[in-house]
């Protein structure tokens, strides 16, 4: 870093007239268009990335229990959430007026500044960090507004910002793309992945079986000796009541029902327990299947350990003729959930998923040899898919990791961009 770079704090970087908006500039409904109030969350702004899914129409009457200020194109979004804190973007030209809350700091640099290099200069490591730091509270951390602007950034003159900010929009941009590329790419493996299992539990590994329609529309055609049965012929219900001593375990659609320690540390964050009516929670069995609040959205899950889970939750015994990787497999398909959300009207009237509604959706019976063959099938093909998601998603984490050092070392002066150019 040169010596004739500049540190001064963030709210000096605005313009005169009130370019960095402390105290609020509030503007009320009766100053926008009868087309409707377009309001941007703390959601639109990501690390130097507008989002557009964070814009919105609100509510008369919910616009006016807010404190809004007027966003502009060009105006650079500071958003003062720990997501994390300080994050900032240009907003573009949408089209349309919009407003934002008083979460989000609206700077308006002179024409002293490149606000491009502003925004990098706010995406950098270092400022991120001290940003971050500086943010209060419990559930939801907030840095303040003057905190916020009382932040020190160090800054060449104009000229060399904006061979910076040009340098820096090429290289990101080819990291950027590279990044869209792989996700895209992580996205059919995504699909592949379902439709493995999707056409695996339904129709089976053979391609020279003859089928014969199910009668179901969720199944479609299946093979000529599969049959297709009530749920309470395969499984049945569980309301046994908590044993002395088990574990509450906790019900999740990424790991299964496990032990509510062990979903701690895995996700490394603490969950509220239960205090009240522990005696009525129900004993679960490795194996064993739970059916909770969520599953319309992730299937039916199945128990790693013996525990206790909670007494609105539905537990589910395995009959003879259930192999308990084929069918953990077949009630987390897509098309399986997609039957189960047209059992009920939960969606509108916010009601729970429960035994009553699993017992309507009728299953196929197999041969436990055939279900152990398609469970195998799947998990050979599912962990070479996982082998490639896996290696691709280190390779998106890496891209991200050298973006973000080549965005703190240009910006402070670390990368000499003419010579770079």
């Amino acid at each position: 870093m040169s010596s004739d770079w500049d540190t001064k704090p963030l709210i000096a970087i605005a313009k005169n007239d009130g370019g960095f908006f402390l105290d609020g500039d509030w503007i009320e409904s009766k100053d926008l268009s009868d087309d409707g109030i377009r309001y941007i969350t703390t959601g639109a702004v990501d690390v130097g990335v507008y989002k557009e899914r964070g814009t919105g129409f609100v509510s008369e009457e919910t616009f006016q229990k807010l404190q809004c200020t007027e966003v502009f194109p060009g105006d650079i979004l500071i958003s003062r959430l720990n997501l994390p804190a300080g994050r900032a973007c240009i907003v573009p030209d949408l089209g349309y007026r919009i407003v934002t809350s008083v979460d989000n700091v609206i700077a308006r640099p002179s024409d002293k500044y490149d606000r491009r290099f502003v925004v990098y200069l706010l995406s950098s490591k270092p400022y991120l960090e001290h940003a971050s730091m500086l943010a209060r509270g419990t559930t939801m951390r907030r840095i303040s507004r003057s905190a916020l602007g009382r932040i020190r950034l160090t800054l060449p003159e104009k000229q060399l910002q904006t061979r910076i900010a040009d340098f820096l929009d090429d290289e990101t941009g080819r990291i950027d793309r590279l990044i869209e590329d792989k996700t895209r790419f992580i996205a059919l493996l995504k699909e592949k992945r379902a439709a493995v299992i999707d056409h695996a539990v339904t129709k089976g590994i053979d391609r020279n079986v003859e089928m014969k329609p199910s009668g179901l529309d969720w199944l479609g055609d299946i093979p000529a000796h599969w049959e297709t049965v009530p749920p309470t012929v395969l499984f049945k219900e569980s309301k046994e009541r908590a044993h002395e001593g088990d574990q509450l375990m906790s019900a999740t659609q990424k790991y299964g029902v496990i032990p509510l320690a062990e979903f701690e540390a895995l996700e490394q964050r603490q969950v509220t327990m239960a205090v009240a009516n522990l005696d009525k929670r129900k004993h679960v069995e490795v194996g064993d299947f739970v059916i909770s609040m969520r599953s319309m959205d992730g299937g039916l899950e199945r128990a790693r350990a013996v525990g206790s889970v909670r007494s609105s939750y539905s537990v589910l015994k395995c009959g003879p003729e259930v192999e308990g990787r084929f069918f953990g497999y077949l009630l987390k398909s897509s098309l399986y959930i997609q039957a189960l959300r047209l059992t009920t009207s939960f969606i509108r009237d916010g009601q729970d998923m429960n035994f009553s509604h699993f017992r309507k959706v009728r299953l196929p019976r197999i041969p436990i040899a055939e279900q152990t063959k398609i469970a195998d099938h799947i998990e050979r093909e599912t962990t070479r898919i996982d082998g490639l998601l896996e290696k691709t998603e280190r390779s998106i984490a890496l891209l991200k990791e050298k973006r973000a050092a080549l965005i703190t070392a240009a910006v402070t002066g670390k990368i000499d961009v003419r010579a770079a150019a």
